[in-house]
């Protein structure tokens, strides 16, 4: 797609067409086909254009390099945004070193939390872990499903990485910033899922085909969190979604740890942790472009806030259960584990965190999206307290269970 080019530059273009079909005439016809891949060769008026020229134009240079540059100078939708992103590059390729873990034997990895069924006493190490993870409820059990199957779906949101515009990895191996921290950032991700999986698989207690259904289902049906591949809404979005995730995580690891599952309290535990640094580079990008262009920022956060953030797992289906995310929704707001209170206090916290209150240089459409920010946490407390506080009085009144096909259609 081509944006913004004027009149003049249209007639450019269409001027320099004739001129590169007018600079190349057949030199031979190859008389026989040898392959079906056989070249027509042709002659270059260097009067015309060059070679050079004509493989920019024309892109006949394929190797990775010259692929790569040309596929960096395509038309932007968000041309400004873009060149906000690009100038704190520098700052991103810090935060692979400095934020991201190093990878290979100094990592941590998931059967480190595991029993490790090569060893003699393997079976010694296995049923101490089952028997610890049978002290947990069937209530967390669903919500920790639910998590897991929302961590399992990790190539969607890789790809939603890459369709923020200054931000992708055209080629796979570009080793740009963003395209860094983009693989970084899901090489480490890639882990919880993996962890939380495997012990629910060892735990014995869910129907793991259902799970692997839902998995594939979600992954299936995609995830569109309205960033319309607008890196600023993106950044906005991710800098919520991984603080709510560390909430999530961090909660099911308390309640697990009450329980009697250490084991489960440290692997949510570690979890939560990799989330939280994750959320610190995320909120650090926006504060990079707050500072550069805190007009556009606001005016994003506001648009997203007078919706709803998206939740990554919203379109999760077993298969069976049309209602299911909504129904591991409620299981997780009756645990507390993640509810509108929450919700609530992430908004207040990045209201905080890019400190929107003291934001100096503002238009006055800036201002307005400043103004409406700041008061929007109050705003959506009380009305959090008082869903909450209605959801409770029916739940007394009347307690309703929904049974799960994850853990063999047991009901909770």
């Amino acid at each position: 797609m081509v944006l913004g080019f004027e009149h003049t530059a249209i007639v450019a273009l269409v001027v320099s067409t004739f001129k590169i079909a007018s600079a190349f005439t057949p030199n031979a016809f190859i008389q026989q086909r040898k392959r079906v891949s056989s070249l027509l060769y042709v002659a270059v008026d260097p009067d015309v254009v060059t070679k050079e020229e004509y493989k920019d134009i024309c892109g006949v240079n394929f190797d990775s390099q010259s692929l790569d540059e040309r596929l960096q100078r395509t038309s932007f939708l968000y041309p400004k945004h873009v060149e906000v992103i690009e100038d704190f590059a520098p700052m991103v390729d810090r935060m692979v070193d400095e934020i991201l873990l190093e990878t290979g034997e100094k990592s941590w990895q998931p059967q480190d939390y595991l029993p490790d069924l090569s060893q003699d006493d393997w079976l010694e190490q296995a049923t101490e872990f089952r028997e610890m993870s049978a002290q947990v409820s069937d209530e967390l059990l669903v919500v920790l499903i639910g998590d897991m199957v929302t961590e399992e779906a990790l190539p969607t949101y890789q790809t939603l990485l890459n369709t923020f515009e200054g931000c992708d990895d055209p080629i796979g191996t570009t080793e740009s910033p963003w395209a860094r921290w983009s693989r970084g950032w899901t090489s480490e991700e890639n882990r919880h899922g993996d962890l939380l999986h495997k012990y629910l698989y060892l735990g014995g207690r869910c129907d793991m085909r259902s799970i692997e259904v839902t998995i594939q289902h979600l992954i299936t049906s995609g995830f569109n969190p309205g960033a319309q591949k607008d890196p600023y809404r993106g950044f906005v979005y991710t800098s919520f979604q991984e603080r709510a995730t560390k909430v999530s995580h961090g909660n099911v690891g308390k309640i697990a740890r009450l329980e009697g599952d250490t084991n489960l309290h440290k692997i949510c535990a570690k979890i939560a942790g990799d989330e939280a640094r994750h959320e610190k580079a995320y909120q650090s990008f926006v504060t990079e472009i707050l500072e550069r262009d805190a007009d556009g920022l606001l005016a994003v956060f506001g648009d997203m806030m007078r919706g709803q953030i998206v939740m990554p797992a919203e379109l999760m289906t077993d298969g069976k259960d049309e209602h299911l995310y909504e129904n591991f929704s409620t299981v997780a707001q009756r645990l507390n584990v993640y509810t509108a209170i929450d919700y609530a206090e992430i908004i207040q916290h990045l209201v905080k965190q890019w400190d929107l209150e003291n934001i100096e240089g503002l238009s006055s459409e800036g201002e307005k999206e400043r103004d409406y920010l700041c008061r929007l946490p109050t705003r959506y407390k009380k009305l959090a307290e008082r869903s909450m506080n209605k959801k409770r009085k029916i739940t007394e009144d009347v307690v309703p269970s929904k049974s799960f096909n994850w853990i063999h259609g047991r009901e909770v």
